[in-house]
């Protein structure tokens, strides 16, 4: 609970501020106490979760210096005080975590305190690896990409002959109604021919018929004029 001049002083926020910031600073002084005692990969997990708690308390540590500044300056002493103390402490934790990080022999074991040179080998095959690693994935990517495309093509293929084929049946359904058609014409020529012919010969008996009705009617005026 804060005290009277705090409350006061509208230093509820900054008291609040505090408090968080105690709690990041024990923990990060328990992960600090817990990295000299691990190597290699559980060290750099340790020391990165120790990075984001001195990150933590940093804003924490700006928040409180925004809120110091509204505090009227009777009570901005003790404040002060408090708070230089929390920057001391932080800044000593980030020196600390600093040391820890730079410990190359503890960060890639034993064989690299041995042998500096070895540690650089490893790492650089492990670099090798991983972009050996990356050019499968883009390979093995691109493999992908084609097969799809050709897949792709494959049914574009598949749709065009299909396409095709019922284009053929279409002409070939054409074709035979054409040849129904040159048929129906065949006939029906015939069948005008024909009419032309029966025509040309009932003409003909026409004609015949009224050229002996004339001759006829001319023989029967010159017998009754004898």
């Amino acid at each position: 609970m804060s005290n009277p001049l705090d409350t006061d002083a509208g230093s509820e926020l900054f008291s609040s501020y505090e408090a968080e910031l105690k709690l990041v600073q024990a923990d990060l002084n328990q992960k600090l106490d817990q990295i000299p005692e691990l190597s290699g990969e559980p060290r750099k997990a340790a020391i990165s979760q120790a990075e984001r708690a001195l990150e933590e308390a940093n804003e924490l540590l700006d928040q409180m210096r925004l809120e110091k500044s509204n505090i009227p300056s009777a009570a901005r002493t003790k404040i002060n005080q408090r708070f230089r103390n929390h920057e001391t402490d932080t800044d000593s934790a980030k020196r600390r975590l600093a040391n820890l990080s730079n410990d190359r022999a503890a960060l890639f074991g034993a064989r690299y305190a041995d042998d500096p040179s070895g540690g650089d080998v490893q790492l650089e095959q492990r670099q090798q690896l991983l972009s050996g690693t990356e050019r499968l994935d883009r390979s093995t990517q691109r493999l992908r990409d084609s097969q799809r495309l050709a897949n792709e093509t494959e049914d574009i293929g598949a749709s065009t002959l299909a396409d095709l084929h019922r284009q053929r049946n279409v002409i070939d359904h054409t074709h035979e109604t054409l040849l129904q058609s040159e048929g129906y014409v065949d006939r029906s020529v015939k069948t005008l021919k024909g009419m032309a012919r029966r025509m040309a010969t009932n003409k003909i008996i026409t004609i015949a018929i009224i050229t002996v009705l004339v001759l006829l009617i001319l023989a029967v005026i010159v017998s009754k004029f004898r």
